[in-house]
Order: structure tokens, then sequence, then C-alpha cells
């Protein structure tokens, strides 16, 4: 049976695949910085050789910022596009990590052997995975599994600020049936999961201008408007004493969860006490009357990400600031509309204004609705039992609590559904020191994608 020669070549090979993960975990392709454009260049370079060797028609596409990565293989089947991307989050703080970021070990820990390095979980160890499946079937059988476009980024890390016209320019070429993305993980240890929803996402920034420069508060402490106190209240009144945002018009578009999926969610082996003692706390803190799932998968949010104003030095310095800043994400859910919830929030804003000060807005930041995948197509539960036969665990369509813009941008600009599967683990640490990824995730990783493309790719 060719699914069984394959399985059992992943298994032959696997430190050979280990080894390729770890060249390209090497390269530190962090796309925000400037100082790394050459390195996230050569990454591309680097996925389009392993690619162009496989037998992919592979090729760099320029943009304004990073290259991005297509590489084609015309075959029978459904045309179906697999999608990841090279680049990764910066290294800081420098200090907390353990090893070098770029220089990538196998570690052994109490939860068995991991691969410790910047991106061997998000987000090359995750896109390998696919790679390492399409090199087993072609060891195997000769050739590739199925009617196959790769589509490689260069910029999640960054904002994706070259996706969009890329999406558009190329649109007829990447336009598939539908499209594969390994960006995620897992809802628990060992549970196979597959993201039937995501939440959309929403940026804002804004300063509260107050007195024409910083004062002196001996002279006009008392009189004088403080931002850093009006933005303080500003804050406070975003949320009410349940935890429910209390931005008039925020919750429109938002739908309770359906009962049978609610069921779903209750059986998919979430351990809601090791998710919030994994973060430190003990109970949620979210909005009352729903569980911690609840609030992470199909809840709206409004989080405080940054806050600051006023002398930030060593010491004291008696001032009162002329201005208060603040950043905000809004995590959105069901039919929420980007563009209403931001101007719901800023109209709460600028009602609240007091006398003599004022709000200005960042312009350049923009958001996202949710996405909402059709899991009732055939290839859902067909990769699902895929997921159950390789992990002997029953594989859960679930929610998800992050946001993966590339999904939405996918059903509205090029027509297709996504299949989203990672093997990504809550402890994996992505965007922090000392990332890693199971090499138990990698092999399986590598394992169920081949057992995936047998059952959908033909």
């Amino acid at each position: 049976m060719t699914l069984d020669a394959v399985l059992t070549h992943i298994d032959e090979t696997l430190p050979e695949a280990t080894e390729r993960l770890m060249e390209v975990l090497r390269i530190p392709s962090i796309s925000t910085d400037p100082a790394f454009k050459a390195d996230c260049a050569r990454a591309a370079d680097w996925m389009v050789a392993e690619l162009a060797a496989l037998g992919f028609k592979a090729e760099v596409r320029p943009t304004p910022g990073h290259p991005m990565v297509v590489a084609r293989h015309e075959g029978p089947g459904p045309h179906l596009l697999f999608y990841g991307h090279y680049d990764v989050q910066p290294v800081d703080p420098l200090n907390l990590w353990h090893r070098a970021p770029f220089e990538p070990a196998i570690e052994e820990t109490a939860n068995g052997p991991v691969i410790r390095g910047r991106g061997s979980s998000d987000d090359k160890g995750q896109l390998m995975t696919f790679v390492e499946a399409c090199r087993a079937y072609k060891a195997v059988t000769g050739t590739l599994p199925g009617n196959l476009t790769i589509f490689l980024e260069g910029e999640e890390e960054s904002g994706s600020p070259s996706l969009i016209p890329f999406l558009n320019q190329y649109k007829d070429e990447l336009s598939c049936d539908l499209a594969l993305i390994c960006d995620t993980g897992m809802v628990s240890p060992g549970v196979p999961s597959i993201a039937g929803q995501l939440r959309g996402m929403l940026k804002e920034e804004f300063t509260l201008h107050g007195p024409r420069i910083d004062l002196h508060s001996g002279h006009y402490g008392g009189p004088a408007l403080n931002p850093l106190r009006e933005i303080s209240k500003l804050i406070a009144s975003f949320h009410d004493e349940d935890g429910r945002v209390a931005v008039e018009g925020f919750y429109e578009g938002v739908h309770e969860v359906p009962a049978e999926l609610k069921r779903q969610w209750e059986n998919c082996g979430f351990d809601e006490h090791e998710y919030l003692a994994h973060a430190g706390m003990t109970v949620a803190h979210g909005e009352k009357g729903y569980t911690a799932l609840e609030q992470q998968w199909a809840r709206p949010t409004l989080e405080i990400n940054g806050l600051w104003g006023g002398y930030q030095g060593a010491g004291s310095k008696t001032v009162i600031p002329a201005e208060a800043h603040c950043k905000i994400t809004c995590r959105l859910v069901g039919d929420m509309d980007p563009t209403h919830v931001r101007a719901a929030v800023r109209r709460h804003v600028e009602a609240r204004l007091p006398t003599d000060a004022r709000v200005t807005w960042d312009s350049d930041i923009d958001g996202a609705p949710a996405a909402v995948m059709d899991t009732s197509r055939p290839e859902f539960e067909a990769a699902r039992q895929a997921l159950s036969d390789e992990w002997n665990r029953e594989a859960v369509i679930v929610g998800m609590g992050g946001s993966i813009p590339i999904a939405y941008y996918f059903k509205t600009i090029l027509g297709m559904d996504a299949l989203l599967i990672g093997y990504a683990n809550d402890d994996d640490a992505i965007h922090s020191p000392n990332e890693k990824y199971d090499v138990k995730s990698f092999h399986k990783g590598i394992r169920s994608w081949a057992r995936v493309l047998d059952r959908i790719a033909g």
C-alpha cells in the first residue's frame, strides 16, 4: 500500500528531515527589521532550492518588501494551495534565551525532545512538515502527491504589507479549490485540531493631547489637565464590571455559539485549569458567564496593549506631560465589521474628552474581519479522519483565539476556503524567548500531512 510505504519512509528519514529544518532555522529571517533584509531573501532562496529539487517549478517573486515564494506542480485531482511563512519574529529580549536563537538544537525536556530555536514552531517547523510529506511521496512514488501550489510569505510577522496587492496581482494563478494552512496549533497536547473559525483583528493607537507643553507639577499641579490621568479614565470606561466591552454598538454581528458546536468544544480535551496555570492565573478574567474557551474562541475583546506618557527615565521628574498614548487591539468574531467597530471605539473616546483635551488617531492601522470556514465540505471530514488515524485520538474542529488574516483574504480575494491544520502546542513560546517545537509534533505532523494528502489530493 502506497501510504504505508510513505509513512515508513518518513519514519526512517526523520533525522535527515530534522537536519533540513535545522538548516533553515539557522537563517535569521526577521522580517520586521531592515537589518535582516538579506537574510529574508536568503531564506526565500533556500525554500526555492528545496522545492525545485523535489520537482516543483519554484521561483522567488519580488515585492516592495520581502519576496514571496511560489511553487507549482501540475497533477491529477483538485488544485490545492499550501500556505506558510518563512519569516520569523525578533528575538528580544536576547538575555532571556538559554541558547543562541539561530543556533537550533535538539533538547531533552520532561515532555520529550524538542527543537529549540526561533521559528521552530512559528512557522518554519510547521511549513516543513508539509514539504517533508511531499518529499516522502516523491521518494516512494517518483512523483509529488497531486495538483499542488505552494505559496510562502516573507512578511507575515511584520503585518503582510505586500500580501493583498500580491494576491490581487496573481489571483488567477493562486486561486485553487482549497487552501491548506499550517500555522496553527492543537487544542491540547496530542489532540489533532482543525480550525474552523478564527477571530479577526482591529488595531488602534491614539494620543491624548492636553497642555501645550510639559508643565512643572509645582506650578500647574491642580489646575492643569493631566493627560495620563484622563487617559486612565478613558481606559477604565472601555469595560464594565462584568468584563463586557462597554462601547456602544461593539457587539453588533456577534453570535452565540450553536449548542452542537458548544458540545463539541466541551469534549475536545481542553483543560481550562492547565491553560490558565500556564500563564500564572487561577481564574478567567474575561466576560462573566462564558468559559475560558468561549472567551478565547467565540467572544470579541478590546485589550490595552500599550500605555505611556510623561517621564520614563531613572529617578523622578516633577512633570505633567503634554501627551499620553495608548495602543489597543480588538479581536473580532462572527459578522463584526472592523470599520464599524473602529468608528464605535473612536466615538466612545471622543465623547468622553474633557475640556482642553483633544485626541489624534493613527490613521495607518487596518483591520480584518473574522474568518469562518465551511466545515461541511467533505475535505474537512476527510482530513479529520486522517488526523484521527494518525494520532489515535478523535480529531476535533475548533475555534481559534488568534487571527490569521491570510485565511480571510483567501476567502474574499481568491474565493476559497482554508483547511487550517497545525501541530504546535501552547507551551511552544512562539514570539517569545526559547521558542521550541516538539520533535513529536514535527514527526507526526509530516505523517499527518501524508495521510491528509492521501485522502484529499487524489
